[in-house]
């Protein structure tokens, strides 16, 4: 019993590792790196312009021009990058490996776990909008004055809210590839749905607090309305501007985060081990629906 579970969990490992490295394949398009390169770094600072151009023109109809919001949009947005990459970038797996490339069969019939060659697969989509964040935030610094402190970061606290935040992305991401293995084609929208669900109510481009009281009770059960909040907090940017999370402490931001978190996480799990059973029963894991 002990060898063959230790012949798994290497065999996991192993699928782990080379999924990751056919995932960086797969997200550069197999391109030159220096190009590659060039592209992963005009395109965070284009959709920074496309930001800078919005506020401008709200600023010009009469909304203001609060420099804290600003700062608020600016950096909700740049994280916000992970859930719309990550999380859509996981449930697309499903898509892309059953019906665009047609290799879901073969990884299946193979020792390998799908389970670990989605986490894998994943990876790469994680470095590459990381690398896109930071470019993002660097771009805003240098540019457009954003006051990032550096040295004024508890960088300790702001890495293990980054760590609980990509794991409830990603968990998320799980559970939508449960559902895309029951679907046909429609997991596109049905991804984006719920990125654009969370863009609205999780404090991306406005405050919570302006949301009507259904909305705000809706924001206080989603985990990224609490991971935004603290790395707001933690980068000391766009601080107060949210008068509905004003007076929760970071302590208790902190708890909310992990306690769904964990909830999202098993609930997740659970909804892709379904998915994946229930597939295989209907004989949908080689299914093509000619999209």
């Amino acid at each position: 019993m002990a060898v063959n579970t230790q012949s798994a969990r290497k065999r996991n490992l192993l699928t782990f590792k080379w999924s990751a490295w056919l995932g960086w394949q797969m997200e550069s398009n197999w391109a030159d790196p220096f190009l590659f390169m060039t592209y992963s770094i005009a395109k965070p600072i284009a959709g920074s312009l496309i930001l800078v151009v919005m506020y401008s023109i709200i600023a010009a109809l009469g909304g203001g021009t609060q420099v804290g919001m600003f700062h608020y949009m600016y950096v909700s947005n740049a994280f916000f990058m992970y859930v719309g990459q990550v999380l859509f970038g996981v449930a697309q797996i499903v898509h892309d490996d059953r019906e665009h490339f047609q290799t879901m069969r073969y990884i299946y019939i193979s020792p390998s776990s799908y389970f670990s060659y989605m986490i894998g697969r994943s990876v790469s989509k994680l470095v590459i909008t990381t690398f896109a964040v930071v470019i993002t935030l660097a771009f805003g610094v240098f540019m457009l004055n954003i006051p990032l402190e550096i040295f004024a970061v508890n960088w300790l606290l702001f890495l293990v809210i980054m760590l609980i935040g990509i794991l409830c992305i990603m968990a998320f991401g799980l559970a939508l590839a449960g559902v895309s293995f029951l679907t046909a084609k429609h997991q596109g929208g049905m991804n984006e749905g719920i990125a654009g669900l969370f863009y609205l109510f999780c404090g991306v481009v406005f405050p919570v607090s302006i949301l009507p009281a259904w909305g705000m009770a809706f924001a206080k059960i989603l985990p990224i309305t609490y991971w935004l909040e603290l790395v707001r907090r933690t980068l000391d940017l766009g601080v107060g501007m949210d008068s509905t999370l004003a007076a929760a402490s970071t302590p208790y931001c902190l708890a909310i985060l992990c306690l769904s978190t964990l909830v999202f996480s098993v609930l997740a799990v659970a909804i892709f081990k379904v998915g994946d059973t229930v597939a295989r029963k209907k004989g949908l894991i080689d299914m093509t629906t000619a999209y």
